[in-house]
């Protein structure tokens, strides 16, 4: 690392939901490399209103904080849905399956972690009513 801190507007950082095939629905912007984070996984999430994530995601090893900066919604956590509010944060542990769905004003959260490559899990269709 060649400064003791990096500063970076979320919103300069690309959003990658478009190479993920959810762009209609929303923004994902993955800050890590940006942030030149070694061992912290940053991402900032905008759901568009009444939008769903199109799928799950669970980690192995992560546990992820959840802050909601704006917005409201509902988040799935395996199979207990939770009502989400600006400020609210939630701690979730390596296992558990997530999703969010925003309410009718949009969603945006803010994820922070710890980094593990390849820890991810992808669920395609995860949330169905």
């Amino acid at each position: 690392m060649s400064t003791p801190y990096t500063v970076k507007r979320l919103t300069d950082v690309k959003d990658s939901a478009q190479e993920f095939g959810v762009g209609e629905d929303m923004e994902v912007r993955f800050a890590k490399d940006d942030l030149d984070a070694e061992r912290t996984g940053v991402s900032h999430h905008r759901l568009k209103p009444t939008k769903r994530q199109p799928f799950g995601h669970q980690h192995e090893e992560a546990e992820e904080v959840y802050v909601v900066l704006g917005g409201s919604g509902r988040l799935k956590l395996d199979d207990e849905v939770i009502e989400v509010e600006p400020l609210d944060a939630i701690r979730v542990a390596p296992g558990v399956i997530r999703a969010f769905e925003a309410g009718p004003g949009g969603l945006e959260v803010l994820a922070i972690g710890s980094r593990h490559d390849g820890d991810g899990k992808i669920i395609p269709g995860w949330w169905s009513d």
